[in-house]
C-alpha cells in the first residue's frame, strides 16, 4: 500500500515540477513516468532510513496510519520532482 501511494505522489510530483518549471518540462507523459520512478525511490529510500514516523501529529483512523501516508506522499512527491528535474537537465544538456 505504501509503495503505491509513493508511486502516486511520484507522479503527481512530477507534472508539478512539469508545470512550475517549464524549462524542464517534458510533456506529461514523461513527467508522470519520470515521477512514479522517482516516487518509488524516494519512498523506498525513506522507509530504508526509516523516516520519523509522524503519527504522533496526525493519529491513526481506522487502522490507517495517516502519519505514515503523508511521509509516503511528501517522500514521492518530492522524488518525483526531483527525476523529473534530472530528467530534464540531462535532456537540456544532450539538445545542447
Amino acid at each position: 500500500m505504501e509503495l503505491i501511494i509513493s508511486l502516486i505522489a511520484g507522479a503527481v510530483g512530477g507534472n508539478a515540477a512539469g508545470g512550475l518549471l517549464k524549462n524542464l518540462n517534458q510533456g506529461t507523459l514523461i513527467n508522470s513516468i519520470a515521477g512514479i520512478l522517482g516516487g518509488g525511490l524516494g519512498g523506498q529510500i525513506l522507509a530504508m532510513l526509516g523516516a520519523p514516523d509522524m503519527a504522533g501529529a496526525a493519529g491513526a483512523v481506522g487502522g490507517l496510519d495517516i502519519g505514515s501516508i503523508l511521509g509516503q506522499v511528501a517522500g514521492g512527491g518530492v522524488g518525483g520532482g526531483v527525476a523529473l528535474a534530472l530528467v530534464g537537465i540531462v535532456k537540456n544538456m544532450l539538445a545542447k
